[in-house]
C-alpha cells in the first residue's frame, strides 16, 4: 500500500510540475522535455522523464566552445522484477558545448552536475540506500541536432554517507530531449 501511495504522490507532483513548466515555455528555447532509459550494474531498469530549463548565460566563450547549462526536474522509476522505487530529482547541470563551424546545427557537448532527489522507498533489489534523500551525481556526453538532444551518461545516487548503510546505485542511461 505504501508503494502505491508513494507512486501516486510522486506522479501527481511530476504532472503538476510538467504542466507548470509547459505554460512557462511560450518562447522558443525556453525549455526541453526528455525521456530516458537506463540500467544499473545489477540490472535494475531505470525510466526517467524530465523538464529542463536553460541557464541563458554563457561563460568562457572561445573559438572552441562555451560553458552554460540547465536546471532539470525529473521523475524516475527504478524497477527490478516488480520491486519498484519512484523518485523526483532536481539538478543544476553544467554543459560545455563545442563549436563546429562547418556544422552549425550539430553541437557536441559534455555535461556534469550534482543535484538532490527524493525516493519513496530506499530498498530495491537487495540494496539499502538508507534514506529517502539522495544526491544525484551525473556526467555525460551528447549532441544537439536542431531541436533534438541525444545523450549518454552515467548517474550515481547515494546519500553521501549521511546515513548507513549507503549502498548507492550506479546507472548508465540514454536520453532523448526535444527543445521548445
Amino acid at each position: 500500500m505504501r508503494k502505491k501511495k508513494g507512486l501516486a504522490v510522486a506522479g501527481l507532483i511530476a504532472c503538476c510540475v510538467l504542466l507548470f513548466c509547459a505554460g512557462v515555455g511560450a518562447e522558443p528555447g525556453r525549455f526541453s522535455v526528455s525521456g530516458g532509459y537506463g540500467k544499473s550494474a545489477d540490472s535494475i531498469d531505470i525510466f526517467r522523464i524530465g523538464v529542463q530549463k536553460p541557464f541563458f548565460t554563457r561563460w568562457f566563450e572561445s573559438s572552441t566552445g562555451s560553458l552554460s547549462g540547465y536546471f532539470e526536474l525529473s521523475y524516475n522509476v527504478w524497477d527490478k522484477s516488480g520491486d519498484t522505487t519512484n523518485g523526483v530529482a532536481f539538478s543544476p547541470v553544467f554543459v560545455y558545448c563545442f563549436n563546429l563551424t562547418d556544422f552549425q546545427h550539430i553541437i557536441p557537448y559534455v555535461e556534469a552536475g550534482i543535484g538532490a532527489a527524493y525516493i519513496d522507498d530506499y530498498h530495491i533489489a537487495g540494496r539499502n540506500l538508507s534514506s529517502h534523500f539522495q544526491f544525484e551525481d551525473r556526467i555525460g556526453i551528447g549532441v544537439q541536432v536542431h531541436r533534438m538532444d541525444f545523450k549518454f551518461g552515467y548517474m550515481h545516487y547515494s546519500n553521501a554517507d549521511l546515513k548507513f548503510p549507503n549502498d548507492g546505485i550506479d546507472i548508465f542511461i540514454g536520453t532523448v530531449a526535444w527543445r521548445f
